[in-house]
């Protein structure tokens, strides 16, 4: 499907997850020309890209209101956006409709910094947007329209999969296991490229090893219908080696609690970032 917008979008913030925004919509074949980039100091690789793409970059604030932009993405820290956003409230207008992906930063907030009419969805990608391969979920304010929510859906949905939620407390649950999620994933293969070093192989088998074991698996995950607890069943003979090794794993004080206390302080530190 392609996208297309009857009105411009404004990106604000070009770091590693607005540009893999802005590279899947294009991908999806936005026209440059609908596209307005605000960043104050913008990546060589936005850079490179919005000058051959011929996108609009820092334009003013009232040339975007000029142009009644459909939406205006807001993809800068949360500690930023007191800063950043009270002076995009003039692009705020019943046809524009924000959407955030600044961790922790409520709905309210966005009407703190905007004003009371602002249309605005909170989101949650994460970094395997960059590949075309991210999961956001979403929720949207009351003013937000079910064409714009259709709008959000398809930018959202050009760099994944989406879901929706009406209970905007689950956002900062979202952020802690799939936002934050890539992190874990990629501090186990350190962990586990690190204990095959000390099994005695070289650094760089181990690190291949554990890359390649791990993106293997998450292909396998991707792929089957099986339920995640079978595919682990399926590598597990009774009284072997993967058995012994879950013994560690499943135990007391094994990995299961130990992620539950790292989610929750993912979660608590999204709560205070959105104050």
């Amino acid at each position: 499907m392609t996208l297309s917008l009857e009105r411009p979008l404004v990106l604000v913030g070009a770091g590693k997850m607005g540009a893999a925004l802005l590279s899947g919509w294009l991908d999806k074949g936005l026209s440059p020309a609908q596209v307005f980039v605000r960043d104050p100091a913008p990546t060589s690789d936005i850079a490179e890209l919005v000058a051959a793409r011929g996108i609009a970059l820092n334009a003013t604030v009232h040339d975007m209101a000029a142009a009644r932009p459909s939406v205006v993405l807001v993809a800068i820290k949360p500690q930023a956006m007191g800063d950043v956003l009270p002076a995009l409230a003039l692009l705020v207008h019943a046809e524009t409709m924000f959407i955030s992906i600044a961790a922790g930063t409520s709905l309210h907030r966005l009407k703190e910094l905007l004003g009371a009419d602002v249309h605005a969805v909170r989101a949650m990608p994460n970094t395997p947007a960059a590949i075309g391969r991210g999961i956001t979920v979403a929720c949207a304010n009351e003013r937000v329209t079910a064409a714009q929510r259709e709008i959000a859906q398809q930018l959202l949905a050009a760099v994944g999969n989406v879901d929706w939620v009406e209970n905007e407390a689950q956002i900062d649950a979202v952020t802690a296991i799939s936002g934050s999620g890539p992190a874990y994933v990629f501090y186990m293969v350190e962990c586990l490229a690190a204990a095959g070093e000390a099994l005695g192989l070289d650094p760089v088998l181990a690190m291949k090893l554990a890359r390649d074991t791990v993106s293997g698996s998450g292909e396998m995950l991707h792929l089957s219908s099986e339920p995640v607890s079978q595919l682990r069943a399926n590598v597990t003979s009774p009284g072997g080696t993967t058995a012994a090794a879950l013994d560690v794993l499943m135990g007391e004080g094994g990995l299961s609690p130990l992620l539950r206390r790292a989610a929750l302080a993912a979660r608590d530190r999204a709560r205070v970032l959105g104050k």
